[in-house]
């Protein structure tokens, strides 16, 4: 596999959810995946070997309910989170996440995305319970 769509319906406001998931200061509150994460974008990453320092940088794009998280690794490597929320009414949405293949090598890979994409269901209820509180 090497991609998976994982997603979440919200009975929230577009904005109240996009506000919430764009501050990537929240991102500990509701992934297993972020020890820490700092304004700056410096963050802890949480990994099989341990945690390790990452740079995150978003692009986002209210209009079109873009999220999309540029990681990049002490080794240089970068891996995307590509998100998008969508409203589907005045008091909710639907919160969509593409999980791509993290920056390993090809050795690793296997058994890896699904092992995510089981983690990020778990993660998206988190979200669900968190905003819908």
């Amino acid at each position: 596999m090497l991609f998976d769509v994982k997603n979440v319906a919200l009975a929230v406001p577009f904005d109240t959810a996009f506000d919430y998931l764009i501050d990537i200061t929240n991102l500990p509150e509701w992934t297993n995946a972020f020890a820490e994460v700092n304004n700056d974008g410096t963050a802890l990453l949480r990994t099989p070997e341990g945690e390790i320092n990452v740079q995150l940088e978003d692009n986002v794009d209210r209009n079109n309910g873009i999220i999309d998280t540029k990681m990049t690794f002490p080794d240089g490597n970068v891996g995307t989170a590509y998100s998008r929320l969508i409203a589907l009414s005045v008091d909710s949405c639907v919160y969509s996440f593409v999980l791509t293949p993290p920056p390993v090598a090809l050795e690793e890979l296997e058994g890896a995305l699904s092992e995510q994409a089981e983690i990020l269901q778990q993660e998206l209820q988190t979200l669900k319970a968190k905003l819908e509180g």
